[in-house]
């Protein structure tokens, strides 16, 4: 039998292991592009990296969903169990259209007023440039919308608000675990900055959060979440053509 700390403790590599996917697809994005430059136009690397990083996106997307899986199943929970249901007297066309909406408003508010403060504060201090993360992301657009439309809304809402919200508010306070959830869900944007971080953990995540606990499932902050990246998505496009 597993130890029930110890067991607790997979629950925190299945919360991280985003952040420390991307990085190690990063790494070895990195060295590969080393040796087959061999120490020729090595300034050129860091450009070439970046070019991949929407493919990386969807790399990591889909271990992340094979993770998840497999984090389940050791936990005995079913997709029902960590959300993926409406509660009696809940029509689930409603909750498409309440969290649609609201993902959309938040896409709009990021659009005209968040990116622009994003820039700003981007611009007085942080360790990713002012604006880089829009070139970034639009490197490559189809394995972009792949990883921030097709899969990102699911695995990351099946995760975050789901599978850990779930198993957070088992061990901690209801408080604790909104926190927990807020801080994982941050960090796993850290590539796009300090900003960034706080950005997507504090609003984006506080949303979904907000949807997930009063709506009492998954179906909510999905179609939230699903709304604002193809807000996002379009967004990007437009502002890298």
């Amino acid at each position: 039998m597993h130890n029930p700390a110890q067991k607790f403790g997979q629950v925190w590599w299945t919360l991280l292991a985003a952040p420390i996917l991307f990085l190690l697809a990063i790494l070895i994005v990195s060295v590969y592009f080393g040796f087959i430059s061999q120490g020729q136009n090595v300034e050129a690397i860091p450009e070439m990296v970046t070019s991949t990083i929407p493919w990386q996106l969807v790399v990591v997307q889909i271990f992340l969903l094979l993770i998840l899986m497999k984090s389940m199943k050791r936990d005995g929970l079913t997709w029902k169990n960590i959300g993926w249901r409406t509660a009696e007297g809940q029509k689930t066309s409603y909750e498409v259209l309440m969290g649609g909406g609201s993902g959309i408003a938040l896409g709009l508010l990021y659009i005209f007023i968040l990116s622009p403060m994003l820039t700003n504060l981007q611009r007085i201090w942080d360790y990713v440039p002012a604006g880089e993360l829009f070139t970034t992301l639009g490197a490559s657009i189809i394995p972009f919308v792949i990883a921030d439309v097709l899969l990102a809304p699911f695995v990351e809402e099946s995760i975050y608000r789901g599978y850990g919200l779930t198993r957070l508010l088992g061990r901690f306070s209801k408080h604790a675990a909104i926190l927990l959830s807020c801080f994982f869900f941050g960090i796993l944007h850290w590539t796009g900055g300090f900003w960034y971080i706080l950005l997507t953990g504090i609003v984006a995540g506080g949303l979904f959060l907000w949807l997930r606990l009063s709506r009492n499932n998954i179906i909510a902050p999905f179609a939230a979440h699903l709304a604002l990246n193809i807000v996002e998505t379009i967004f990007i496009i437009i502002t890298i053509s």
